[in-house]
């Protein structure tokens, strides 16, 4: 998505970036993971194919992806590449609902799972959401198996819509209401969104 093609938002333990393909290297050694392709229910692609779903992702009005760094580890090695750890997804392809969007977190360094990374990304996610792209509810579809993320969303107040014994998967949502807004926007109070990320 080019909208965000430049945006850098700034959190406390994590700064998110646009996919860029500097990054693409990287990502496809995560994503050879049976774990992280389980939990994200990926297909392992090849890394031309890597390549052209960051330029897809770029250049598709329906999908909005950052990349998650540690924001700590930047600031020491000033490695942009190493500071990675993770990436957050919208995706705006239901039709029938345009102003709905899917969202993902996936933490892929486990080093960095359990101290909020995650649980920080998502809601700056979730604002950006709000603010840039107008989403009026969200989605998660989440396998049945991953506990953690289904009490992250359950945290953010996602309630089960459906549930697929054949997928192995649950569908959360979150309808954007005021309320909700103001406590988004407390639990990001002090964060920072600019336009200057190349």
């Amino acid at each position: 998505m080019k909208i965000n093609k430049s945006t850098r938002i700034t959190g406390k333990n994590v700064v998110l970036v646009p996919y860029k393909e500097k990054h693409v290297l990287r990502y496809h050694e995560w994503m050879k993971s049976p774990e992280l392709q389980r939990l994200t229910a990926s297909e392992p692609l090849t890394l031309e194919q890597e390549y052209s779903m960051q330029r897809s992702w770029h250049e598709d009005a329906d999908k909005c992806t950052f990349i998650i760094l540690d924001k700590h580890q930047l600031e020491e090695t000033r490695n942009e590449i190493e500071a990675m750890i993770g990436d957050t997804n919208l995706y705006l392809n239901d039709p029938e609902e345009p102003s709905t969007a899917e969202v993902e977190i996936m933490i892929a360094v486990t080093k960095n799972r359990g101290k909020g990374h995650g649980w920080e990304s998502v809601i700056h996610m979730l604002r950006y959401g709000i603010e840039m792209l107008n989403v009026k509810k969200f989605r998660a579809k989440i396998s049945l198996d991953n506990v953690k993320s289904i009490k992250l969303f359950t945290k953010l107040q996602f309630a089960e819509v459906q549930r697929c014994k054949v997928f192995q998967e649950i569908t959360m949502e979150k309808k954007v209401e005021e309320d909700w807004i103001h406590w988004l926007m407390a639990e990001t109070k002090g964060t920072s969104i600019s336009d200057d990320y190349e």
